[in-house]
């Protein structure tokens, strides 16, 4: 193995070779130092102590969510994307997650249940009586579309351009003046529907977290910006690819899809066992405030450091056959959605949004399968997510 890696060798790649990889550099070790995109260097933690202890430790400062980071991007609209919690440690984060919690509440989440039902049920209504569909463009998609565009109030004519500004945002490589532009078109999108809500308060989430921007202990502007980016990103993007990994996953293991039909029981379990096989993001990034030791290698302060979720929950030290999928895997500490203070906020809603999803397109569909192979389908091309582009089944 080359002493300097690649980050693009094993993040750019496709699913198969992006585990191939993780697993080769498991084997050497936990912490890894690579040459970032950027030409310059970092550090990627593969292994799963390693990648939690990395999570939780408020000297790496997240950059998950970071816009523009190491671009040329005009200093009002960096600050208008990336002033949100999962950039900033304690006191700070304590505050923003507060304010935030305040709003984003588990009560407001089980309420979408029925809506999250009916939407899903709308979209396997639209495939009518075709005998395949792409299940990405189909339901993956849509659903959390669908889902964020009604949480947030957000007018649903709308909410195509969300994905096409998210997309752009998430993506690898990418030209500054595409970056900018997309940046800010959302921003000043965002600016005007938080006005429309300020004037004409609605039950919506956006709503409330104008009410808290407003309190007294409140949000500024560009933090007020900044989370609606983050919860939107993280809540759309990321639930795409949980719902088409997890449908990937279980077509991929008959065995365990038939356990499935079985006992309709499995199914948290199974998409908890889906999240960590097929974890829907990659890396979260974090900055080394100061130097910090990870598994016995020294990082110095400074450094990028790049936790591959993706790796850590296939970490055999820590899930015993980790490249075999489990439904009632006992004890899955999968890190998919964060550990420690940064763990998400909007991870119930997503599993709530997995379960509805997935169990009802399997109870729909009793004879549902892949149409190709699963080592031919296209993944995206993403340093941070790790998701499907297509998934083409037969229905019938």
């Amino acid at each position: 193995m080359p002493d300097l890696l690649n980050s693009a060798d094993v993040l750019l790649a496709d699913a198969a070779r992006r585990h191939a990889a993780n697993a080769r550099l498991r084997e050497a070790g936990p912490v890894h130092l690579i040459a970032l995109q950027s030409g310059e260097k970092g550090w990627l933690v593969t292994g799963h102590d390693a990648a939690r202890a990395a999570l939780n430790d408020v000297r790496l400062q997240g950059r998950t969510a970071t816009v523009g980071n190491g671009r040329n991007m005009p200093d009002e609209l960096r600050r208008a994307m990336n002033s949100h919690m999962l950039n900033v440690g304690p006191p700070d984060h304590t505050r923003l997650r507060r304010l935030v919690s305040a709003a984003f509440t588990r009560r407001r989440m089980e309420q979408m249940r029925p809506r999250i039902q009916r939407f899903t049920d709308d979209l396997l209504d639209a495939t009518g009586t075709a005998d395949s569909a792409d299940l990405i463009a189909a339901l993956a998609l849509p659903l959390p579309l669908q889902v964020l565009t009604d949480l947030f109030g957000i007018p649903e004519e709308d909410s195509s351009a969300f994905h096409g500004w998210t997309n752009t945002l998430t993506s690898g490589a990418l030209a500054l003046d595409q970056l900018n532009a997309a940046a800010g078109q959302m921003i000043d999108y965002v600016r005007l529907l938080l006005d429309q809500k300020r004037r004409a308060p609605q039950p919506d989430l956006l709503s409330a977290l104008v009410a808290v921007r407003d309190g007294e202990d409140r949000l500024n502007e560009d933090e007020l910006t900044s989370m609606v980016f983050l919860l939107l990103t993280a809540g759309h993007e990321t639930t795409v690819n949980l719902i088409g990994n997890g449908i990937l996953t279980l077509l991929a293991n008959p065995i365990e899809l038939r356990r499935l039909r079985a006992d309709p029981g499995l199914l948290p379990g199974a998409v908890e066992e889906t999240l960590r096989y097929e974890s829907p993001v990659q890396v979260a990034l974090r900055f080394s405030t100061e130097p910090v030791e990870l598994a016995g290698v020294l990082i110095p302060a400074g450094s990028t450091v790049l936790v591959s979720l993706l790796a850590a929950n296939r970490d055999p030290g820590r899930f015993p056959d980790p490249d075999q999928v489990r439904l009632n895997r006992a004890d899955n500490a999968q890190l998919a959605f964060g550990y420690g203070y940064h763990h998400c906020i909007g991870a119930p809603l997503a599993r709530l949004e997995g379960v509805i999803a997935i169990g009802s397109l399997l109870a729909r569909f009793p004879r549902l399968r892949l149409a190709r192979p699963p080592e031919t389908l296209r993944w995206r091309n993403s340093m941070i997510m790790h998701g499907l582009s297509e998934l083409p089944v037969h229905l019938r």
